[in-house]
């Protein structure tokens, strides 16, 4: 049985997209070599794949080429149905993450969209970070919202095989406005899984998600993504 994110009794993301794109995100570069400081590797657009057993059959999301760089962008209209892009950390390096960094910029906001209100939880653009600790799926799910209050977190599951918090980065405009996020994986999970412990072991790093939605709210919803980088110890 596969165990998935759900808000609303609705599927939003499973949490095994990491087994999903595992074989082909393991040939997508080379293992890193153990050495002082940290390596970052810098992730194409077109590293992410389509979760397809969590998507619509609608792909709304495309890369653009742009001469500051390529970027991701969804479009996201109704009906369509969700449908969710994913990136699987190469086995051998998912305890080596030291950081990982992007930029997003809310193009269409979902009319009402707020994360911490029941029916209403789109989002112009959702980064998922997914773990794994013997049976149990940890995901934490950054988003920018259309109405909720910047800073707040919700959507808290705990179960025998999910444990999922949703943490409000953005919300509203400025619209079409680049903003850079930076966070340390082992940091985050402590913070919001182990109560802050500096001292909790952290699993394994598995993948990482992006997705745009309107299905709650049935309104269209569009953000790009850009600059996404991993660094490894």
């Amino acid at each position: 049985m596969t165990t998935r994110i759900r808000k609303g009794g609705r599927r939003l993301l499973t949490v095994t997209l990491v087994l999903v794109l595992a074989p082909a995100a393991a040939r997508s570069e080379e293992a890193l070599p153990k050495a002082k400081g940290l390596r970052e590797v810098n992730l194409e657009p077109s590293s992410f794949q389509v979760v397809k057993r969590d998507s619509g059959p609608v792909n709304y999301y495309s890369v653009v080429d742009d001469p500051t760089g390529a970027y991701l962008r969804s479009a996201y209209k109704p009906p369509y149905e969700t449908a969710v892009l994913g990136y699987a950390i190469p086995d051998d390096l998912r305890r080596r993450v030291a950081k990982i960094q992007w930029k997003w910029r809310a193009i269409t906001l979902p009319k009402g969209g707020n994360e911490c209100a029941g029916g209403k939880g789109d989002s112009a653009a959702v980064v998922y970070l997914t773990w794994k600790r013997g049976l149990r799926w940890y995901v934490l799910k950054y988003v920018w919202s259309a109405t909720g209050t910047k800073g707040a977190i919700c959507d808290k599951k705990r179960n025998l095989f999910q444990a999922q918090e949703t943490i409000i980065v953005e919300s509203g405009g400025p619209l079409n406005e680049w903003k850079t996020m930076a966070i340390d994986p082992d940091e985050e999970f402590r913070k919001h899984f182990e109560d802050g412990d500096p001292k909790a072991d952290v699993p394994d790093l598995g993948g990482v998600g992006l997705m745009s939605d309107g299905d709650q709210t049935q309104s269209e919803s569009s953000a790009d993504w850009s600059g996404f980088a991993i660094s490894y110890r």
